[in-house]
């Protein structure tokens, strides 16, 4: 890129940030063509807790077949339903 890029101003904020940047066009402060993809190899999806009632008798068949795995319940559930749903 043969043209000098603009320097990114420093903000006081992150609302100050979004909008400098609804107004302004990045390509005039980052050479795009030199960007590299990002990895972000720990970062966890965020979740949400849920209220869930099963039969006693369904829960503890849940439990025996996570001990079996040696993995929490709770995993085992999600790792189901994610399994079912993938297979939709």
């Amino acid at each position: 890129m043969n043209e000098k890029l603009k320097t990114v101003p420093k903000f006081h904020s992150e609302a100050a940030e979004r909008k400098f940047w609804e107004s302004h066009d990045s390509t005039d402060y980052v050479d795009w063509s030199r960007s590299e993809r990002a990895q972000f190899p720990n970062l966890k999806l965020s979740t949400t807790a849920i209220s869930l009632r099963l039969p006693q008798g369904t829960l503890d068949r849940i439990k025996i077949a996570a001990n079996k795995r040696d993995v929490p319940y709770q995993s085992l559930i999600k790792f189901w339903l994610t399994e079912k749903l993938d297979a939709e």
